[in-house]
């Protein structure tokens, strides 16, 4: 481009200098109109077929049906360089099913190489490229290639798969949704949540899913959301869109955002054939919106279905205890029975036993029995006081009735009845004293 320029300043000398000499210096004098028209004339003849430029668009301007922004580079010292960009509404129409065949957009930050003319504009005193056409390649190679870069950065530093290793709560039903509300991809999240029927519970973050500042609402949800109890995912969504305007989801603040999160992040961004690094760093990424909702309800109808499942099996494994239960008690009351049957028999026999030894030994028995009974009759009617008595014995009580067995019993004055075989007597105590009994000699 650079050589371009030199080349046509040299073909401007040559205009110049071929035109009358009216200035003070020799040198020709133009009118500002004049200038205008030799610097297209000159500008036509050098780029008669047109040119092709890069750089970054800034600046995005539209004023319908037009498009204007700057092509912006910065050059060898470091100095920020431009050239104006003018896509008319004509233009524009011949190149939306280029731009549209590759999903791209026109806007700000992207890279582009396009074709077009230059022209000056004598009223504004500007250069302006008259843009006609676009490489798409050029700027899809260019995304590409710093997606590229990104991952191969988020490998490096370890952060590419640090989402994945989150554990996920078997039962995923508090959800902490980033998306624009009231737009197509979170619409359809949220439409499928509801025909499930499970208890779902949703905190919604409205954020911007496009644009500038996109990625820094975007990173904040995620940061914000991962800061709290309760919440079981973290899911961000969009619906589809041009490669340009989805290329927000690939933007490091996002990317990094979903890596350190302490809360494993679903993602549904897109359409089925696009591909973001934050669908890269998250722990499930999936294709649309309506597919990251199903894969959500999925994993709480499978957890439901394991608990059916176990509660069944438990029923079972129940069911059969109590079959062999049944079965085992069952056979243990046989067994008793069997037993108690034998015991009886067995009980009996012996009873019968006992029985005809006793109807053996009965006689026996009771003469014995007489026996014992008369001795010990006998034994008695000796006891027998009135026998005592008829031996010459005799009974002294107390006038109160009490047996008297020692002088310590009586003292001097005491009335006694003396009881004899044939009728007692009534005495006064004169006096008493005891027996002297001998010692025992040590």
């Amino acid at each position: 481009m650079s050589d371009d320029l030199d080349d046509l300043d040299g073909d401007l000398d040559d205009v110049f200098a071929d035109e009358d000499i009216d200035g003070p210096d020799g040198v020709r004098t133009f009118s500002i109109a004049e200038l205008a028209e030799e610097i297209n004339e000159v500008l036509a003849d050098h780029f008669d077929e047109g040119l092709w430029v890069w750089g970054e668009v800034s600046g995005m301007n539209f004023k319908n049906p037009h498009t204007y922004f700057n092509l912006v580079d910065v050059d060898t010292r470091g100095r920020k360089v431009q050239v104006s960009v003018n896509l008319w509404g004509t233009e524009m129409k011949k190149l939306r099913p280029t731009l549209m065949k590759s999903g791209l957009e026109l806007a700000n930050g992207l890279k582009i190489r396009i074709f077009g003319n230059l022209d000056y504009y004598g009223g504004f005193g500007k250069l302006s490229l008259i843009m006609r056409g676009i490489d798409p390649n050029y700027t899809l190679g260019d995304i590409a290639l710093q997606r590229e870069e990104l991952i191969r950065k988020l490998k490096q530093s370890g952060a590419y798969g640090r989402n994945r290793e989150v554990a996920l709560n078997p039962v995923p039903l508090r959800l902490g949704l980033v998306g624009s509300k009231g737009t197509a991809g979170i619409t359809d999240f949220l439409q499928q949540i509801d025909e499930s029927g499970l208890g779902f519970d949703i905190k919604i973050a409205n954020v911007t899913v496009q644009g500038d500042g996109a990625p820094v609402e975007i990173s904040s949800a995620i940061r914000a959301f991962g800061r709290r109890d309760d919440i079981d995912v973290i899911v961000v969504v969009r619906g589809g869109g041009s490669k340009t305007d989805l290329a927000t989801f690939d933007a490091e603040e996002i990317a990094l955002a979903i890596a350190d999160s302490p809360l494993p992040v679903f993602t549904g961004i897109g359409h089925q054939i696009d591909l973001h690094v934050a669908d890269e760093v998250a722990h499930e990424s999936h294709k649309t919106p309506t597919a990251c909702a199903v894969a959500l309800i999925e994993y709480v109808k499978g957890y439901l279905d394991e608990v059916d499942g176990a509660w069944s099996d438990i029923a079972a494994r129940a069911g059969q205890l109590l079959d062999d239960s049944g079965h085992t008690l069952s056979k243990v009351a046989r067994e008793i029975a069997v037993h108690t049957r034998t015991a009886v028999e067995r009980a009996d026999e012996r009873l019968g036993d006992r029985v005809d030894r006793l109807r053996r030994r009965a006689p026996q028995l009771l003469a014995e029995r007489s026996l014992a009974i008369d001795n010990l009759e006998k034994r008695v009617s000796l006891l027998d006081p009135v026998n005592v008595l008829a031996r010459g014995w005799s009974i002294t009580r107390t006038s109160d009735g009490r047996v008297v067995r020692s002088v310590d019993d009586l003292e001097a004055g005491d009335e006694i009845v003396t009881t004899l075989r044939d009728g007692s007597a009534k005495s006064a105590v004169v006096d008493t004293s005891p027996v002297d009994r001998p010692t025992k000699s040590s």
